[in-house]
């Protein structure tokens, strides 16, 4: 594979809207690794938004305007509607350029497969950004688990439910399922991704996917997921935008003490308040939101692990610059979609 000579690593974002404006934005702005040179969105008021905020980048329309400029480029970050990856992926590879794109990866796993192959024959890095291994409370559970601190563990409840009847406003409220659209794709993605970097590969799986009310249409809006993984363990994961109470984020029970944790992270809550990754109070969960350990009567709260974001981008420099390992192996990613087409094949 080819790797970036030296840094800066020279970096374009592909869309503006919540993806690009912010998760990866702030966090390529914020590590000296990267430069952000180029933004693209076609909407002139999130242009001007990004050329108010990111004045030393350049402000382009299209994808032709962007690889016009691929010569002075290493890197395209696609936080673009999930039925334009493949299509945008592809064309990056073929300009030898190494590429993120943002989950849900691609809309079927043979794509994911397809895109692998052609960024290895091109000699570039193609990685996915499952930015939820850096939330704070997984890695406040992998820490449990991997110091054994719940026994043998048998069930792994996970959530992603909040309140939002109203939709996102976005490509979210309209796109198929063909287009990468719906719950589960866009939650499942990180759920599914947590539970098999947690409990190992998926022996089976099962799903239920329903929408919301009379007056919607479109892709599911809540779902439920079950995996065994061959390590024993069962995963049950459920997605919902339109909860008016949530469940608990995890809830954990092994042989020895159980864990539960409420709430969801905030660094995305953070980042969209304008608070930046180098911020000292950024990541840190207060003590109230700390997930609870034992048995019921004897419990204790663990504190958390600072969320991590940031981790994605430091890692992948570590990759482009020097040859290390990407922090997410693109197969990951389609082994996830693997597990979402099965689900909708049962639903």
């Amino acid at each position: 594979m080819a790797n970036v000579s030296k840094g800066p690593i020279r970096t374009a974002v592909v869309g503006f809207g919540i993806s690009g404006r912010v998760f990866h934005a702030p966090l390529i702005e914020a590590d000296p690794s990267y430069s952000l040179d180029v933004i693209v969105t076609a909407d002139p008021d999130r242009a001007a938004a990004a050329a108010a905020r990111y004045p030393r980048a350049r402000i382009v329309p299209t994808a032709e305007a962007l690889f016009a400029l691929s010569a002075d480029l290493d890197l395209v970050v696609l936080g673009t509607p999930p039925v334009t990856h493949f299509d945008f992926a592809s064309r990056a590879i073929a300009h030898k350029l190494h590429v993120v794109v943002d989950k849900p990866f691609v809309t079927t796993s043979a794509h994911g497969e397809e895109l692998a192959a052609r960024a290895a024959d091109a000699g570039v890095q193609l990685t996915v950004f499952q930015n939820r291994r850096w939330d704070a409370d997984f890695l406040t559970l992998k820490k449990l688990l991997d110091a054994g601190e719940l026994g043998e563990v048998r069930t792994f409840e996970s959530r992603f439910e909040w309140w939002r009847p109203e939709g996102f406003g976005n490509w979210r409220d309209s796109a198929t399922t063909a287009e990468g659209g719906g719950i589960l794709h866009d939650l499942g993605a990180h759920l599914i991704d947590q539970a098999i970097q947690l409990f190992g590969p998926v022996a089976r799986s099962y799903g239920e996917t329903a929408g919301q009310g009379t007056g919607r249409s479109g892709p599911e809006q809540e779902a439920f997921v079950s995996l065994l993984h061959d390590s024993g363990v069962r995963s049950r994961l459920w997605m919902n935008g339109a909860a008016p109470q949530a469940g608990p984020r995890f809830h954990v029970l092994g042989s020895a003490a159980g864990y539960t944790k409420w709430g969801l992270d905030g660094q995305e809550r953070a980042l969209d308040a304008g608070v930046l990754p180098t911020d000292p109070a950024y990541g840190v969960d207060p003590q109230v939101s700390w997930g609870v350990l034992g048995v019921d009567g004897a419990t204790s709260a663990v504190p958390a692990e600072r969320g991590a974001y940031p981790e994605f981008y430091r890692l992948l420099a570590d990759a482009l610059l020097r040859g290390a390992p990407l922090p997410v192996d693109p197969a990951d990613a389609v082994e996830v979609l693997k597990v979402i087409e099965e689900v909708h094949a049962l639903a």
